[in-house]
């Protein structure tokens, strides 16, 4: 096997105080590689700016012009992590041979690159980098993500526990997952749907190296969603369930009423009849609101716009950007 080309993209949403850091550790990671002949000498960071409104996109600039290997993708407007991610794949596909996504805040251990390149030169072409432990995080993120991955594993949906978006691909793994369309993106469920040769890399994650943490709980919380009702029909499944469960308790209900006037008994139940119409009712609520998520998906997924705008790219080797 050749000596490949690695890229390393970076999603970075204002992410001026950690960057100059992330970019002496990755080139010092790509210069290790180098010097070791595991990686080529024109391999690469692409810094994918996601619309930030500091000064992200002025220190990659600054960054390309005295950083050999420093390359930026700088998108029109801010779309969110996992776009940020694919235009950074599409921008690499053809200018690689196998890539690395790791985020800009230092909390994925760098040096767990050298051993995914070494796994992928033994053959695999997707090497997922996973938490050890979440030493690191809080008692409700720990226990938050322990309820996620096991209610996705519930729900059918492809993933490998403990793994955010810290992988390696091959250049084939990439333009195959390049070949998804949708827009409701959750790379974690996609990729392993992929198929092709998979292993595993642990490493230790850590606090942020500076900065806030760009994913607060809201953000959080409609990531999982996402990645739930983009990948799995079972919430629908479970409000038929639901009302059929519902249709059966009226029934029993409609049998005690009856068989209660029958001997003569008095059907008390002002209370009890209006906690059945607000909990009914609320039921209603929520199975509409689960049917109606799918139908957004739906419209959202229908008018096929474009899913970034990329308004700037520096390259090095006078290479012309993708089409």
């Amino acid at each position: 096997m050749k000596t490949p080309r690695l890229a390393i993209v970076v999603p970075c949403y204002n992410e001026e105080e950690v960057l100059q850091e992330t970019t002496r550790q990755l080139s010092e990671v790509l210069e290790n590689l180098v010097e070791g002949g595991l990686i080529s000498t024109d391999s690469y960071i692409l810094f994918v700016n996601d619309g930030s409104t500091d000064n992200t996109w002025m220190m990659i600039h600054q960054y390309h012009e005295s950083n050999k290997y420093v390359c930026g993708l700088n998108l029109a407007g801010n779309v969110g992590h996992q776009n940020a991610l694919m235009a950074g794949m599409d921008a690499v596909a053809d200018k690689c041979d196998v890539a690395v996504t790791i985020d800009a805040d230092l909390q994925d251990d760098v040096d767990a690159i050298r051993e995914m390149v070494v796994k992928y030169m033994g053959g695999c072409d997707i090497v997922y980098g996973v938490r050890r432990e979440r030493a690191s995080d809080t008692w409700f993120k720990r226990t938050s993500a322990l309820a996620f991955y096991s209610l996705l594993k519930s729900m059918g949906v492809k993933s490998v526990y403990n793994h955010a978006d810290y992988r390696l691909m091959s250049k084939r793994a990439i333009l195959f997952l390049l070949r998804y369309r949708e827009r409701n993106l959750f790379l974690r469920g996609m990729v392993p749907t992929i198929g092709y040769k998979t292993d595993c890399v642990y490493y230790n994650r850590t606090e942020r190296f500076a900065g806030n943490s760009k994913y607060p709980l809201k953000k959080m919380l409609n990531f999982a969603f996402d990645g739930i009702t983009s990948f799995s029909v079972k919430p629908v499944h479970m409000v038929l369930l639901l009302g059929g469960l519902f249709l059966c308790l009226s029934f029993c209900i409609f049998v005690w009423v009856v068989y209660s006037i029958c001997i003569g008994r008095v059907v008390p139940g002002w209370a009890s009849l209006m906690l059945s119409i607000w909990f009914c009712s609320g039921c209603v609520l929520i199975a509409l609101g689960v049917v109606g998520e799918y139908i957004g998906k739906i419209y959202i997924e229908v008018k096929d716009r474009p899913r970034y705008n990329i308004e700037e790219i520096l390259l090095h080797n006078n290479e012309s950007p993708k089409a």
